[in-house]
């Protein structure tokens, strides 16, 4: 599998741990969120003035039309590309966003959100009446299970929660969204109850209660038998036999090196949803729809000029070009998905001499000072980004506008000044003799310069640029020589992303699995690395407390090995207690404000998302919710 929690720039699909991260990602592609909690914005080109940050990034709501809707004619074929094949398409276990995307054409999850920042109930709706702590959900009615499973109730949420999600011996993509301190229970045929250890107004929002509709009886002979293995190779799952009326279309071929071909689902469940979009009527308008996989940039890009694509990622030195063109629309799509340079804070990390200097906090404040960010932005990115500074773009409510916070890479924190003084003081910290030479360079105790590697993605133009300017920064202001390598995504997650769980885990303080399996100096990956652009990552500008997994040296990700300076337990836990808007506002902006004097990682910029479509595909929209009504798309006459 990829990983769980990142972003891939150039092909524009997410990857994500736990379900939360997949469930912010759009049927329509990697700008299509889910879930708010307010903010307002559009996505410009890059500034370092607060006054050119998005202003209409969440839409706006809009009433659904009254009156006679004229109904598009149904034909056609629906195309898209993606860079790499799929490595499952099991609901239940997928944590990669580019297979979620593919399980989403043929199967909704519960709910979404759409412009306005408002609910929309797909498979149940979820309403609370005391305060956030229990919550109602209240199944649809229409909703059939395929191959002879009948119709979806209940019971269908409950037990996958009960015996899948919250059982020890399953692996499921949602496990660590169902601590067993949230209780769910069965209170009618279509209807079931949620309830959390606290109240939580943004509960929605956490994405935690998002579920997939899987028929009881499917799953329960593994549950009998705790086969966990079994579930994640069962046919019907991998092949999404199921579905049913659940999804807009059907998978009827999955190649798994060349594609996907969907068809139309005539019997569509949202088609009863007119009261959120007049267009669900007949939906979906596509006859089919076909996935077809494509890694070369250069080809993907080919197929969108020509038509033999509806939709395309388009790196940002090509967006004049192709939005010139009568046949292309480019949409730039505001995104919470960071760029970020991830340093290895594990035992097998920092591999240019003893120790690891990534540990020390002002060694990584030396490198946030190294790399010129507005540069980075004007340069690789074309102006299509913001720089980030912290865990939250400009344009969300919960960005700390007010704060005095550290802006590395920026001003007087940028430089070879800035990066080499910091870095004196953090090797002066340890035990190890590094030091700098007459010609600026940073020596290992053994007189070598330090010499260390990045990783990239393979195939991602936009992101190799990054890696090399990166490398060309940390070479002319910190002294450090870096070594840039291509790798797919799949097996960087495979072989240097993921801990190896030790044998003693039971032992350790924590072992949380393949993301965190332990504590740093005992857990680590088959291989060894230094630094990675491969992910980035999830900033949940709708709800930062989904978040919070990032800065927890415990949580259930942390496959970097951050151990904050900062008590970041103590303020997520006054976050998650907060009862008014006004309360988060002021502790999100404190642990802003730590985050960016943290660096636990290098915060880079906030890309917008380039997504290119066919000029005659009406839907796509430039807001943060672009894809909600992926099954009303059709083609103009």
């Amino acid at each position: 599998m990829s990983d769980p929690f990142g972003r891939r720039g150039d092909d524009k699909n997410s990857t994500i741990d736990r379900r939360r991260w997949l469930q912010a990602i759009g049927v329509a592609g990697a700008a299509g969120l889910a879930g708010c909690t307010g903010g307002d914005g559009t996505d410009t080109p890059a500034s370092d003035t607060d006054t050119d940050t998005p202003q209409n990034a969440m839409g706006t709501s809009t009433p659904t039309p009254s009156g006679e809707q004229e109904i598009p004619e149904v034909g056609g074929t629906y195309r898209t590309v993606t860079s790499s094949p799929a490595e499952t398409l099991n609901p239940l276990y997928n944590n990669e966003a580019g297979a979620g995307t593919l399980i989403g054409y043929a199967l909704d999850l519960g709910y979404t959100f759409k412009p306005g920042n408002t609910l929309m109930p797909q498979l149940y709706d979820l309403t609370t009446d005391d305060g956030g702590k229990t919550w109602t959900g209240k199944v649809r009615e229409n909703l059939e299970f395929g191959a002879g499973y009948g119709q979806v109730t209940a019971e269908d949420f409950v037990y996958q929660v009960q015996e899948l999600h919250q059982a020890e011996w399953a692996s499921t993509a949602d496990s660590s969204a169902w601590p067993a301190e949230v209780t769910i229970e069965q209170t009618s045929e279509f209807e079931f109850e949620i309830t959390l250890p606290s109240a939580n107004l943004l509960y929605p929002q956490t994405y935690d209660p998002l579920l997939y509709a899987i028929p009881k009886d499917l799953i329960k002979p593994y549950v009998e038998n705790e086969d966990d293995k079994g579930l994640q190779e069962d046919q019907e799952l991998l092949n999404l036999e199921f579905t049913g009326n659940l999804g807009a279309y059907t998978l009827e071929e999955w190649n798994r090196s060349s594609g996907q071909t969907y068809t139309r689902n005539d019997d569509y469940y949202l088609q009863e949803a007119t009261d959120q979009n007049a267009l669900f009527e007949n939906a979906p308008y596509f006859e089919s729809l076909e996935n077809s996989v494509v890694q070369e940039q250069a080809s993907r890009l080919a197929a969108l000029e020509t038509g033999e694509t509806d939709s395309a990622a388009v790196p940002p030195e090509r967006v004049e070009e192709f939005d010139s063109m009568d046949g292309v629309n480019v949409y730039l799509i505001p995104q919470p998905y960071n760029e970020v340079c991830v340093y290895n804070m594990r035992e097998n990390g920092w591999n240019a001499g003893p120790g690891n200097l990534f540990r020390e906090k002002k060694f990584r404040q030396g490198l946030g000072c190294a790399v010129d960010k507005q540069t980075l932005v004007e340069g690789v990115f074309r102006g299509y980004a913001n720089v980030e500074y912290t865990w939250q773009p400009r344009w969300s409510q919960w960005y700390p506008s007010e704060a005095d916070m550290m802006e590395f890479g920026t001003g007087d924190l940028y430089g070879a000044e800035a990066a080499q003084s910091r870095i004196e003081e953090a090797i002066a910290n340890t035990e190890y003799d590094y030091s700098y030479d007459s010609n600026g360079r940073l020596l290992n105790p053994s007189g070598e310069q330090c010499t260390i590697t990045l990783y990239h993605s393979a195939g991602q133009n936009t992101e190799r640029s990054m890696a090399e300017f990166i490398a060309q920064e940390f070479e002319d202001n910190a002294g450090i020589a870096v070594e840039v390598n291509a790798i797919q995504g799949a097996q960087f997650a495979r072989e240097y992303w993921q801990q190896e769980i030790p044998e003693n885990a039971d032992e350790l303080e924590w072992s949380n699995g393949a993301y965190n399996a332990g504590p740093r100096d005992v857990a680590t990956s088959p291989n060894a690395w230094d630094m990675t652009v491969v992910f980035g990552l999830n900033t949940y500008p709708l709800n930062p407390l989904a978040g919070e997994v990032f800065f927890q040296k415990d949580s259930f990700y942390n496959p970097y090995g951050y151990y904050p300076s900062w008590d970041a337990k103590s303020l997520f836990e006054e976050a998650n207690s907060a009862t008014s808007q006004e309360e988060l506002k002021e502790i999100f902006g404190e642990i802003f404000v730590n985050i960016a004097e943290d660096q636990p990682m290098g915060m880079l910029a906030f890309p917008s998302g380039r997504s290119g479509y066919s000029a005659d595909i009406d839907g796509p929209a430039e807001n943060f919710f672009n894809g909600w009504d992926f099954g009303a798309w059709h083609r103009e006459e």
